[in-house]
């Protein structure tokens, strides 16, 4: 068992945080998912993949955890007025992954790292979250729109084009093959 924390500890917080947000929940979510691998008769000598099993029990965990949080939130609302319903979004100068990430939907948040942080594909990301392929597609997909208009354009250099923007072939550059070339006169 020391073997594999060692091997994988460090990937599976990476991962966790990226859903999280927060490195000490990230921590606490794998050391719990190891406790829980510990706790079973036969450790994990019966399981084919550990480190897919413990990112398994560590989403679960998390997800367990912002239930718990959503449920203890609305009780407090209940008595006390809500001083603010929506959040200003970040400005520039917060504009990072992390921050982009947290400020997804759960459900993208979760494709998104599993995807790319994890590299699973989609039909393990189907079968670990329990939604259709179809559904960890659309996802995926609405997920890095999300993510991009978070982001803004901060990956962009002055010089580069962009998609509202695309960049015209210079007149020296052949037309690309199966376009036709129009002149005007």
């Amino acid at each position: 068992m020391g073997e594999l924390y060692h091997a994988c500890y460090r990937r599976l917080v990476a991962q966790v945080y990226a859903f999280t947000a927060d490195l000490a929940e990230a921590q606490d979510v794998v050391q719990e998912a190891f406790a829980r691998a510990l706790s079973r008769p036969r450790r994990l000598t019966d399981v084919d993949n550990p480190e897919a099993w413990l990112r398994t029990v560590a989403i679960n965990v998390v997800r367990r955890r912002w239930r718990r949080r959503q449920l203890l939130d609305t009780i407090l609302r209940r008595d006390r007025p809500v001083l603010r319903l929506v959040e200003a979004a970040p400005g520039p100068e917060r504009a990072d992954l992390r921050d982009a990430l947290a400020g997804l939907p759960v459900g993208y948040r979760e494709v998104l790292v599993l995807h790319y942080f994890a590299d699973l594909p989609v039909d393990e990301i189907a079968v670990l979250l329990g939604v259709a392929v179809g559904t960890v597609k659309s996802r995926l997909h609405r997920g890095r729109a999300a993510l991009a208009a978070r982001l803004g354009d901060y990956g962009d250099s002055p010089g580069e084009p962009t998609e509202a923007t695309p960049a015209q072939p210079s007149p020296a550059q052949p037309p690309r093959a199966g376009t036709t070339e129009v002149t005007h006169a």
